[in-house]
């Protein structure tokens, strides 16, 4: 893992740019690249691709990469104890990679490749993962907070691949539905938002 893994370690949760790795680990772009390919072949990490629709415009193309094991992830930045992480600035960044490594590796215990996207655009609106299933998108957000308010506005972006509209006869298999939405969070009991969405405790994943 050399180099790159602790380099990784504290991007995890964050959008990949090779650059940014190469400057911070004094390693080449390519070398970068080839190392974290390295980590995602050896199961270390995961890099989920944006989710992308012909009529989603101005979506952001790089991958969001994901340690598959916090512990590790921890070991590799030298946090010292579990209150320092809890109190520092990567809390919520640990947090969100827990809830996606579980979901994601819930898929790989049963066989199947993980259908797992996020979604971000220009404009910085940004879904955290969006689960694809057959022609359905689930949207999910990430939040470390026992009662989390707004999570869901973001949701709406999906919507266009939703509308009759924007598809003609050519392309209206890339047309997909919109299914329940949740947010992730500490909150203690499953309970609902709003007619379509739910807040769902980590401790049900």
């Amino acid at each position: 893992m050399g180099y790159n893994a602790p380099t990784s370690a504290a991007r995890t949760s964050t959008l990949v740019n090779y650059e940014t790795l190469a400057n911070e680990a004094e390693i080449s772009a390519p070398t970068a690249k080839q190392w974290l390919s390295v980590l995602v072949s050896s199961g270390i990490v995961t890099l989920l691709e944006p989710y992308h629709n012909n009529v989603l415009k101005r979506v952001v193309k790089a991958p969001r990469m994901y340690f598959l094991d916090t512990g590790l992830a921890v070991h590799l930045m030298k946090w010292p104890n579990t209150v320092v992480l809890e109190s520092g600035a990567m809390a919520g960044a640990f947090f969100e990679t827990f809830v996606v490594s579980e979901i994601y590796k819930s898929f790989i215990n049963m066989g199947k490749l993980p259908p797992l996207f996020y979604y971000r655009d220009s404009n910085t609106k940004e879904i955290d993962l969006i689960i694809q299933q057959g022609n359905t998108l689930y949207p999910i957000e990430i939040k470390k907070s026992g009662n989390p308010t707004g999570a869901t506005k973001h949701f709406s972006v999906l919507n266009p691949v939703a509308d009759d509209k924007n598809f003609d006869e050519m392309s209206r298999q890339l047309k997909m539905e919109i299914g329940a939405g949740c947010v992730v969070c500490l909150a203690n009991d499953l309970r609902p938002i709003d007619k379509k969405n739910w807040t769902v405790p980590v401790w049900l994943i």
